[in-house]
């Protein structure tokens, strides 16, 4: 497994996978995304268009020898994501120039449990430590409840990987994204909580 960080343009040969990775991988629960490629090119383009954007890829070789983007995780200054995005942090008051933001974390199925996931949360702590002007990092999830009928019997929330990593959820920092759920005939919204971590100097 080949482990490579790009910034900001960098990443534009890479947009494809990157908008398939996150169609593949969110379609499960708890996300349930019914994605399209015109979109997600889209969405990446704010991480692109920031030159202090992070994006840090897994790459897996085939038999071949042919490299094949299994995971991705992508990170940029709070400063440089949207207004609407910004809106629940500059509300309650909070300095959106001292968080790095976590877009994603996503990884196929057949590669997890060899130590990516906890690799792309520390290779992002490093880089906005590395950047110097950052106090905080954070990312946000989805909420689901409890007895949603899409939830799998075996289904094991990430909350405590996060705790161990040393986040803590802020129930009063939420929002709403809106997408179509793939057993939904429209989009609709639903609700985002955030994560945050205090970065040690």
């Amino acid at each position: 497994m080949e482990i490579i960080s790009l910034n900001g343009h960098a990443i534009q040969p890479y947009i494809n996978d990157l908008a398939r990775l996150r169609i593949e991988v969110f379609r499960a629960f708890p996300y349930l995304y019914d994605g399209d490629l015109a979109y997600e090119a889209d969405y990446i383009a704010t991480y692109a268009n920031s030159a202090d954007s992070l994006f840090v890829l897994a790459i897996h070789r085939d038999q071949q020898g042919q490299p094949q983007v299994v995971g991705v995780a992508t990170g940029l200054p709070m400063s440089d994501e949207t207004v609407e995005f910004r809106r629940p942090f500059d509300q309650q008051g909070w300095p959106s120039e001292q968080i790095f933001y976590f877009g994603e974390s996503v990884l196929l199925p057949a590669f997890r449990g060899q130590g990516l996931g906890v690799r792309f949360f520390a290779e992002r702590e490093a880089y906005a430590r590395r950047l110097g002007r950052f106090r905080w990092c954070a990312f946000c999830a989805v909420q689901r409840a409890a007895d949603h009928p899409r939830r799998p019997p075996d289904y094991q929330p990430l909350d405590a990987f996060w705790q161990h990593r040393g986040y803590r959820a802020y129930p009063t920092l939420t929002t709403e994204y809106i997408w179509r759920d793939i057993d939904e005939a429209h989009e609709s919204p639903k609700p985002m909580s955030f994560w945050l971590k205090e970065l040690q100097r």
